[in-house]
């Protein structure tokens, strides 16, 4: 048959598949079809497993059904044979009133997406089945207890009606009676309670409660499709990137009781720990219940297996239960080959299997049952790499939010750079430093940070701002770090005159404490713990696998020894770049520097400008030290002038005083520096094509350092990177002052080998110009964050204002700041490559902006063929070394 017709499917496709008895029409091939339950159903019926008998709407039906707004013709006819099938193996007829077959209907998506749609249990029963449901299995209180919970959850689900009164119905209900839980009310009780209920229903829609068993089974089954696109599924599906028009599949199986006494029960388990991924049997249980109670909190679970909490486990109390459960286990893993998350039922003694799926875990045990499979040899090296996200592997690096007691989130902006911070509130750089030196753990919250704020982003634990997007000023700088920031918060109000900041309807000042998750981007209004971050055996094992597969070449973006240290622990091949601009604003070198754009003098610049050289030379000498034997390329000084000069007139007076200047003269200069577009105006190779001193001066404090570190036995490999390049003179021009500067130490015998020169190529023009860039560049990196700025026309900075509205509106699918944007910057990107190579064959092309270790954007320069390396923060290097690999393992089979 043929399945879709112009987004419709044909009304004689087969929209039902059986499962039960032994027999099953689908199988966990049809995933898509019968989404991930009703896959996993017909294959654990396949295997031999306890399944009771049902059978699985197809997600192309619910497809379907959003279409049309009408149950699709011919669904009740094909539902109604199957349902014959499924009264024929339990020996029950559904609606009877003597023998009743009563009915789960479940949702299933191709993915898992928990408590994200749902379930109505207990269909079939009526006021004359419940009575013949009580005479048949000579209990009353079970009888009435499935019932109540009908009414309940088909009231909720089905009718739409307000789930409190309900629940304040039981509670008055087990008051009533003195019952510690719901489980201690007689049948007695719980007749008079569906009798409560039916009056709710009564009250809300004027009518009965549905006596007629099939409607209830259809208008389930409708409630079901439409809770594809309830408010929950939706934002699920969203921040997961789900497509809405995969659907969702329906599964409706005969019920079986854990509600049944105390020789029934029903659980949750995982064939693994999903916390730690430790290979141990994990669960809990309740006797005498139905499935929603475990999760629902009503009643404390019971453990499988002891774990010291003084409940009873199963273990314990139903050894051949227990027992039977374990080799169910053994079976599912083998099967599937993963770990995972199954819900069962006990009634009367007898297992039943209600569920299998692959489990949620956290990044520990994601990493940890990986490598552990391919050591049991369940799975090979290429599927344990492919398990373990981008996103496990980052979420590893950082020490973690113990949330289990953190209340709800008082706001959530962007998460800039993952892991948790807590820390007092204070809100300018000096006051964080001066504070954090005093010991007091503080966390820097600004409109928006800028390079001045560099000393407090460092002393603070983490940093919150208020503007900014994903390449944001702070969220570029705290990766780097390594800490913790949130930004793009809008709703966060921050008062500098009065030290203040006002989100969620609380106002907090320099004595209060809050807790970011740069993970969530979640703020909190209080202070959470911390877990550390777990990065031991497992971690390092699984990421050697990474190296051994992928083809591109990961560095790092460090500004000093500190950085460039730890990226190389965390297995940076190299620095990919060096952000010089970075070091003049430590200790008294930005006094200096100042000193140098303030002068009126080329002879006065000069003399400014070689006070800095020693401080630049110690930089690169700890960098070199670091990286000892791998390559260091180094951007020489690219942010215009007017960054590194104060803005606010208390400042102004004070540089002034220190610098003995006349305070107008500063002013007038600080004025006939400022640029209307300064991100497209006197910065970058510009800069040193106009001041030629400065540059050179960089020159020489790289290659002193280089010679310095060579007498010490450390091997220096750098690399001197022109920022800014439109065309090739530019280039040429820099190139030639350089390489005189270069040539001096090697005519005196200093400087033994060759420093290749190229660019950073972060302009339209230099991309289509490359072919006349590369007779001069030696090497190309893009800076994909003002590639990305000027190629869209858009600033990073203030993109956060439209871009969630474009996303809303389907103009953009993600942050092209975030991640790469494959057509036009990357485009771009394939054109410089291509006319780079051609002019120079062996030219070195690396991807250095933050775009670098974004996983989408890996795959991306993977996919080229002509990239060589990509360049991040530190702390990212792991993520990039595995989406590297999962970019190289999605093209050809390497272990």
């Amino acid at each position: 048959y043929q399945r879709r017709v112009r987004g419709i499917p044909r009304c004689t496709m087969k929209r039902c598949y059986f499962f039960g008895d032994g027999q099953a029409d689908g199988s966990s091939a049809d995933r898509n079809l019968l989404g991930g339950k009703g896959a996993n159903l017909a294959e654990m019926v396949r295997i031999g497993l306890p399944v009771p008998p049902g059978f699985t709407i197809t997600t192309d039906t619910s497809i379907e059904y959003t279409k049309l707004g009408h149950v699709p013709d011919g669904l009740n006819s094909e539902v109604r044979s199957y349902l014959a099938k499924v009264e024929k193996c339990m020996s029950k007829s559904f609606g009877s009133a003597n023998n009743p077959l009563l009915l789960a209907i479940r949702s299933g998506a191709r993915v898992s997406m928990p408590g994200m749609m749902d379930t109505v249990l207990n269909c079939g029963l009526n006021d004359q089945t419940v009575e013949g449901l009580a005479a048949l299995t000579e209990d009353e209180r079970f009888a009435f207890d499935s019932y109540r919970r009908l009414i309940q959850m088909y009231s909720d689900i089905v009718l739409e009606l307000p789930h409190s009164e309900f629940e304040e119905a039981l509670e008055t209900a087990k008051r009533t009676a003195k019952a510690k839980t719901d489980k201690d009310l007689t049948g007695k009780q719980l007749r008079e309670l569906v009798q409560a209920y039916k009056a709710i229903v009564f009250k809300h829609t004027g009518k009965d409660f549905p006596q007629d068993p099939y409607d209830q089974l259809m208008n389930s089954v409708m409630a079901v499709f439409k809770s594809w696109m309830n408010d929950r599924a939706v934002h699920y599906r969203e921040i997961n990137g789900f497509s809405e028009s995969w659907g969702t599949a329906v599964t409706v199986m005969a019920m079986v009781f854990g509600n049944m006494g105390e020789n029934s029960c029903t659980g949750v388990a995982f064939t693994r720990n999903p916390s730690t991924g430790e290979n141990k049997f994990y669960g809990e249980f309740l006797t005498n219940a139905q499935g929603e109670d475990v999760v629902a909190g009503i009643r404390t679970p019971q453990p499988l297996l002891s774990d010291g909490s003084g409940l009873p486990s199963l273990e314990e109390i139903r050894p051949k239960v227990f027992k039977e459960l374990c080799e169910i286990r053994e079976i599912l893993e083998q099967k599937f080959r993963d770990m995972q998350d199954i819900e069962f039922t006990v009634q009367d003694g007898h297992t039943y299997m209600l569920q299998t799926r692959n489990a949620k875990r956290t990044a520990a045990a994601a990493v940890r049952t990986s490598v552990e499979m391919v050591e049991e040899g369940l799975i090979d090296k290429r599927e344990a790499l492919l398990r373990v996200s981008a996103e496990h592997v980052e979420s590893m690096l950082h020490p973690q939010l113990d949330k289990s007691k953190s209340g709800k989130p008082i706001g959530k902006g962007l998460p800039a750079s993952p892991g948790g911070a807590t820390g007092k509130v204070v809100f300018s750089a000096q006051e964080a430093e001066a504070r954090a030196g005093k010991g007091e753990k503080v966390l820097l919250v600004r409109i928006e940070t800028s390079p001045e704020d560099l000393r407090g982003m460092t002393a603070a634990q983490g940093i919150l701002t208020a503007r900014g997007g994903m390449t944001s000023h702070a969220a570029v700088v705290t990766r780097q770090m390594g800490k913790p920031c949130v930004c793009g918060l809008g709703e966060l109000s921050v008062d500098l005159k009065n030290q203040t900041m006002s989100l969620g309807g609380k106002t907090f000042g320099v004595k209060d404490v809050i807790t970011i998750d740069g993970t969530s981007g979640e703020v909190y209004g209080s202070a959470l713990p911390r877990m550390p971050a777990a990065t031991g055996g497992y971690f390092a094992t699984l990421m050697n696998w990474a190296d051994q597969v992928r083809t591109l070449g990961v560095m790092t973006n460090a500004d000093n020894g500190r950085d460039a240290k730890r990226a190389r622990s965390m297995g940076a091949e190299g620095i990919g770049l060096v952000r010089t601009e970075h070091m003049f604003f430590e200790g008294d070198r930005i006094h200096f520097f100042r000193e140098f754009i303030l002068a009126q003098s080329d002879q006065a610049r000069d003399a400014a400008i070689s006070k800095l050289q020693k401080y630049q030379q110690a930089d690169f000498e700890g960098i070199f030290t670091a990286m000892d034997g791998l390559p260091v390329t180094i951007r020489l000084l690219d942010p215009p002038l007017h960054e590194f000069l104060p803005t606010l007139p208390k400042d102004i007076e004070e540089m002034a005083k220190r610098l003995k200047l006349d305070a107008a003269t500063v002013r007038a200069t600080i004025l006939r520096l400022h640029e209307s577009n300064p991100m497209l105006g006197h910065r970058g190779c510009r800069l040193g094509i106009t001041f030629p001193s400065l540059y050179n001066m960089q020159v020489r404090a790289i290659v002193q350092a280089a010679v310095a570190c060579s007498k010490r036995g450390i091997k220096p490999k750098p690399k001197i990177m022109v920022p800014l390049i439109s065309m090739g003179p530019e280039l040429q021009l820099v190139r030639a002052n350089s390489l005189e500067v270069i040539d001096g130490f090697k005519k005196s015998g200093a400087l033994t080998y060759h420093i290749p020169i190229g660019t950073m190529v972060e302009l339209p023009r230099a991309c289509v110009m490359a072919a006349q860039v590369a007779e001069s560049a030696e090497f190309f990196s893009f800076g994909t964050n003002d590639l990305t700025q000027t190629t869209f026309g858009i600033s990073r900075d203030d993109s956060n204002t439209f871009l969630p509205d474009y996303k809303k509106r389907g103009i953009v699918t993600t942050d092209p700041f975030a991640v790469l944007d494959p057509d036009g910057v990357g485009g771009l990107i394939k054109i410089a490559c291509t006319e780079g190579r051609r002019a120079r064959p062996g030219i070195d092309i690396g991807i250095c902006g933050e775009h670098g270790g974004n996983p989408e954007s890996i795959a991306f320069a993977h996919s080229t063929g002509m990239i060589d390396y990509v360049s991040c923060s530190p702390l990212r290097v792991p993520v990039a070394r595995i989406a590297a690999a999962h970019a190289a393992l999605k093209q050809t089979s390497k272990l």
